[in-house]
């Protein structure tokens, strides 16, 4: 599975350390930034699947640069958790409303901050997780790196792979060459847009034995996407 990684933006190193200790326990890599600026740069060499927010930091608050993130259409998907210690309901719907898919309030334990995180990634960002998917007869587990379609055990490269659970996790969608090489490949990561149609070939044919190659469907002039017809 690619291991998600986790911007932690928190300007008080006791927390900041304890935060990133936990996310790397639960296998994320953790990215650390202790302002706005710090995660402004970080974000700019390289997208991260989810970002741990602090409400109250130096210089622009963490609500208004989640309505940064969310006006800007490079950064408008990353899943983002507000973390403060501000629990009136008013505080909360103000987080939410600025752009944060959930908000937690200090002091919380590590246990119910992993459980979140599994779950905004789940919503947001499935194929960050490790949980087995199955569609239209595949199954693809993460954690053993296994496929099985109608029965065939399918033997994938790690980027056919990844492609397939990028797909499998987002059925029915189109995207662009461009968007796949940012999902699958990596953000920031320049290869040309051609590789793609290589990878999708590869895919194609390595699943040809079950029969089920024609769910990778060729849509003329977007792109790529999963269909179940």
């Amino acid at each position: 599975m690619t291991t998600a990684n986790i911007l932690i933006v928190e300007d008080e190193p006791a927390i900041q350390e304890l935060l990133a200790f936990n996310v790397a326990q639960c296998g994320y890599r953790a990215i650390q930034a202790f302002d706005t600026q710090g995660a402004q740069n970080e974000i700019n060499r390289a997208l991260p699947d989810l970002i741990l927010l602090d409400w109250m930091l130096p210089g622009t608050s963490g609500v208004e640069f989640a309505r940064h993130l969310r006006a800007d259409s490079r950064t408008r998907e990353i899943p983002i958790i507000m973390l403060t210690a501000r629990t009136e309901e008013h505080d909360k719907v103000l987080g939410l409303e600025s752009g944060a898919d959930d908000y937690i309030t200090k002091p919380f334990s590590p246990r119910e901050l992993m459980a979140r995180i599994r779950a905004v990634l789940r919503r947001r960002a499935p194929q960050m997780t490790d949980e087995t998917v199955a569609v239209e007869g595949i199954e693809l587990s993460p954690t053993t790196h296994r496929v099985n379609a109608n029965g065939v055990n399918i033997d994938l490269g790690p980027t056919e792979f990844r492609l397939l659970h990028f797909f499998m996790t987002h059925v029915e969608r189109v995207y662009s060459r461009t968007q796949l090489l940012d999902q699958v490949w990596g953000d920031h990561v320049f290869v040309e847009e051609r590789t793609v149609d290589v990878h999708i070939r590869r895919l194609r044919q390595a699943l040809e034995a079950s029969g089920l190659d024609h769910l990778i469907q060729t849509v003329r002039g977007s792109g790529y996407r999963f269909s179940k017809q």
